[in-house]
């Protein structure tokens, strides 16, 4: 079946679906949805249709952003625009559905905006466009995202999916398709921000017929939520995007490794998986091409580490999450001994609007060397939270203040803790720091996951820092000791702190460790371990001396007793020195 055909057919169901008769309720379901009850609302949308025997379209749908007036819900009726309403509880819906489906009168108190060409202002109703959390973002990744079924592929095909995939291998061949990728400047958003068309670029003079496209949705990063966010929202750009880099490589397989017990990514990426098979956007001849390429779900059990490449791989083999010593490269050794590549879950998604809208397009959205948009996980002390995606460049003051809405409670800006528990911890002086993956990186944090935690001026330096140590320590997979043993150490020294117990020379002491771990670690948990204490003892000196001098917590969140965790020492033996075990 060629893609236009396809087309065709995906066109005149959406038009049927979001504009024909019969009104469309979408319900915001995605993980900020449902943790706010997303599910239990469309249960009650769906028992009060049936009850007032009203018609009507249920779709769910992922995120537009605005994590903080979830459970969101939309309803278009025919000649009208769509109309949200915010944090929706169950007990409203049929109020709801009697004054607007069946009344044609809107219920004002929980109207959040509307979208669409047709003017209701004259009601006091705002367009949703006016609201700076939409006004400000600029949607590509997430284009799709609150507004197209992931559960059905259609929607996605009318909204030009696949149209990317189809370019490039009706019209375009790999090289191309790996230059337009390398000429839009679009860098890795994982961490690392390697030049994605670059890396792409390893794979294809690696030997063998059988290469692998692996993309990672691990995302262990307290506070970061942007994978699982697209994958709950339109996984088909994903798996789009994957399709592309394989043609690209001339890999003949994909993996997505989402980690065990995320649900939600997990079956709809599953869902979306087998609905490109059915329609011929996976498997052998992909649109009638001579492309043929395979995808699968891989699962991890909770492993942070599982996010290194290597280790990633490990997890894939059914091993144990832990990095493999370098070389040879994945580019020539990956998963299952073949040549391997490994990308983020955002840098794959980019790739199906870079290839249909052209690298000058892409590169032109952004700042210096950091092109395209950046997805934040704004949360914390915040009045705002949400998944927005701006374009590269926007000031941390703008997405507080702009898109957050400002510190929480009235309160001052103390601190920012960006990119995970290995980026940085970063002062209130940050505000005029732009998200660009250089100038992030020279003020000592990183953007990494895109997670930017906000914290107020409740918040102490001292007691986050050990926050942030304790995880990694925990996560820490014991293969090599500068990590194993270096984090457990810096753990103790911190918590000593913390605790009113510091010893002469600690400070120096972390220093000469943290060097040693970054020198001599086998991958970026240990080489970045000491990150956040380096960037909190440079932005809050002050917090660290009170602690060590004074003997006080300048927010008294240190005065009470913290939970501290196991060591992670998978080769220590669990039985005190000269004990018998086991009769040995």
């Amino acid at each position: 079946m060629t893609y236009e055909s396809i087309k065709e057919k995906a066109d005149a169901h959406w038009n049927d679906r979001a504009y024909g008769n019969t009104p469309l309720i979408r319900v915001g379901s995605a993980m900020c949805g449902h943790a706010a009850g997303a599910f239990r609302v469309k249960k009650t949308i769906l028992e009060t249709l049936n009850s007032l025997n009203v018609d009507a379209n249920v779709d769910e749908v992922g995120c537009i952003g605005l994590c903080y007036a979830e459970p969101i819900i939309d309803i278009k009726k025919k000649d009208h625009p769509r109309l949200f309403f915010k944090n929706v509880t169950p007990e409203e819906i049929p109020n709801i559905v009697q004054s607007y489906l069946i009344d044609n009168s809107i219920p004002e108190d929980k109207i959040l905006g509307y979208m669409g060409d047709e003017d209701i202002t004259d009601i006091g109703v705002t367009p949703l466009s006016s609201i700076p959390g939409i006004k400000l973002q600029n949607r590509v990744a997430l284009r799709n995202a609150g507004h197209v079924a992931p559960a059905d592929i259609l929607q996605y095909i009318a909204n030009d999916g696949y149209s990317g995939l189809n370019k490039a291998i009706s019209s375009m061949s790999p090289s191309e398709v790996i230059d337009e990728v390398k000429n839009s400047g679009l860098r890795g958003r994982g961490g690392a921000a390697f030049p994605t068309g670059v890396k792409w670029s390893f794979l294809v003079g690696s030997p063998g017929p059988t290469k692998y496209i692996l993309c990672n949705c691990e995302e262990g990063d307290p506070g970061a939520y942007n994978d699982k966010g697209i994958l709950e929202s339109d996984p088909h750009t994903l798996i789009e995007g994957l399709a592309i880099a394989g043609y690209a490589t001339g890999a003949t397989n994909g993996i997505v490794f989402i980690r065990h017990g995320h649900n939600g990514p997990i079956d709809r990426t599953e869902k979306a998986i087998k609905e490109a098979y059915e329609i011929g956007a996976l498997g052998p001849n992909i649109f009638g091409s001579d492309f043929s390429f395979d995808v699968e779900v891989a699962l991890t059990g909770e492993s942070y580490v599982a996010g290194e490449e290597t280790a990633l791989m490990e997890a894939v083999e059914g091993k144990r999450s832990m990095p493999r010593y370098r070389p040879p490269f994945p580019a020539a050794f990956g998963v299952w001994g073949k040549p391997s590549n490994i990308n983020n879950v955002k840098s794959l998604s980019y790739a199906p609007e870079i290839i249909s809208k052209g690298a000058d397009w892409f590169s032109s959205i952004g700042v210096n060397r950091s092109t395209g948009t950046a997805i934040v996980c704004l949360s914390g002390d915040v009045n705002k939270p949400g998944l927005y995606e701006v374009a590269m460049g926007m000031t941390l003051g703008q997405v507080i203040d702009d898109l957050g809405g400002g510190v929480s409670e009235g309160r001052s800006l103390k601190l920012l803790q960006t990119g995970g528990p290995l980026g940085g911890v970063l002062g209130p002086d940050s505000r005029d720091i732009h998200i660009d993956f250089d100038e992030m990186r020279e003020a000592g944090a990183i953007f990494g996951s895109g997670g930017i935690i906000v914290g107020s001026d409740k918040v102490c330096a001292v007691d986050l820092t050990r926050v942030l140590v304790a995880f990694c320590q925990f996560e820490s997979c014991g293969k090599c000791f500068p990590c194993r043993l270096g984090m457990e150490h810096l753990l103790e020294i911190v918590e000593r702190i913390a605790n009113f117990e510091s010893k002469p020379g600690d400070m120096d002491l972390m220093k000469s460790i943290g060097g040693t771990m970054e020198a001599g670690s086998l991958c970026g948990h240990g080489q970045l371990g000491f990150g956040p204490i380096r960037s909190a003892i440079t932005h809050f000196e002050d917090d660290f001396r009170s602690h060590i001098v004074e003997g006080k917590c300048p927010t008294d969140a240190c005065n009470s007793p913290k939970i501290v965790p196991k060591n992670t020492r998978p080769y220590a033996t669990d039985f005190a020195a000269g004990e018998i075990k086991n009769g040995r």
